[in-house]
């Protein structure tokens, strides 16, 4: 993976982008949005589920009781290659452990200029396919073992709605069910679960006029009640991907940075140049790079983490 400063005029992004760190199986193997897994050395296929994102999609907000937690199934998580909250750390947990520490630097240094909208992080992709909710939902994961902060994922791909799901949560309200109605109050579509410090907002009854309501000077009012309910609180925006559907571009106008994940035997220079293009309503876009080529031993963690202790 590796984070971009701006970018200078004819370097090649995908160049750019390949000083990176390569990444392990696990993280290749469940970095499809849809699809199964394709490395033969890896095992048996694994289909990451699709069809019940529509069931989720399509759900009639309940309200939650006050007060529960929704568990986290671990189990799944495991299934699909994500963090598990607890588990041994290994190579995957600190590959994400230096990406969000490149982002918790850079949400220090641009504080000053931008205050709260600091605390906001927008992940997202060229093209489907390219791993950026597997990102998204490792590096809340990841964040929210940080001592100091609370983390909420908000899942801002409103047409195709996944984080749920893969976390093996309930239906509920969420983002555009308030954006809707002046009358929901936005931490009420909080779901708080039993991983500490991790908190996600659903996307909420789908609409027909996602754009339209992400446009509206509500959702900036919105993130500010986020924001203010918590100092310690940083939003994960996982959006769909920029070329695919037009809320990435919306939302980038109100985040602190954004997080482009670019899949390495896929997104092609044209696609992430037009990408970055959309997404240039925000002032800090990095990089990470998904995919890459992997050689078992090779691995700066990879070696470290498969030896046992000597004594």
């Amino acid at each position: 993976m590796s984070m971009m400063k701006p970018i200078p005029r004819g370097e090649s992004l995908i160049e750019r982008a390949a000083a990176v760190y390569d990444f392990s199986a696990p993280f290749r193997q469940a970095s499809l949005d849809e699809g199964v897994r394709s490395d033969p050395a890896a095992g048996p296929a694994l289909p990451l589920r699709d069809e019940p994102a529509t069931r989720i999609a399509h759900a009639t907000p309940t309200p939650r009781p006050v007060g529960t937690s929704a568990a986290v199934d671990r189990g799944r998580l495991a299934e699909q290659g994500l963090l598990v909250p607890g588990a041994p750390v290994g190579v995957l947990a600190e590959e994400f452990r230096l990406v969000k520490r490149q982002l918790l630097l850079t949400a220090r240094a641009v504080h000053a200029t931008e205050g709260d909208r600091s605390r906001t992080i927008l992940v997202c992709s060229a093209n489907p396919n390219e791993g950026k909710t597997f990102c998204s939902l490792n590096l809340a994961l990841s964040m929210a073992a940080e001592r100091d902060t609370e983390v909420l994922l908000v899942d801002a791909d409103f047409a195709k709605p996944d984080v749920l799901e893969r976390l093996g949560l309930p239906a509920g309200p969420g983002l555009l069910d308030a954006l809707a109605d002046p009358g929901i109050d936005i931490e009420s579509c909080v779901m708080t679960t039993d991983v500490p410090q991790f908190s996600v907002l659903p996307a909420g009854r789908k609409s027909t006029q996602d754009t339209e309501l992400l446009a509206s000077d509500r959702t900036p009012a919105l993130m500010q009640a986020l924001l203010d309910a918590d100092p310690r609180r940083i939003l994960i925006f996982d959006s769909p991907p920029a070329l695919a559907a037009s809320p990435a571009a919306t939302l980038a106008l109100h985040v602190g940075q954004v997080m482009l994940v670019v899949r390495a035997d896929r997104t092609s220079e044209g696609d992430l140049r037009a990408a970055v293009s959309l997404l240039d309503g925000c002032a800090h876009i990095q990089l990470l790079l998904n995919a890459v080529s992997y050689a078992p031993g090779g691995r700066r963690f990879g070696s470290y983490y498969g030896q046992e202790a000597l004594a």
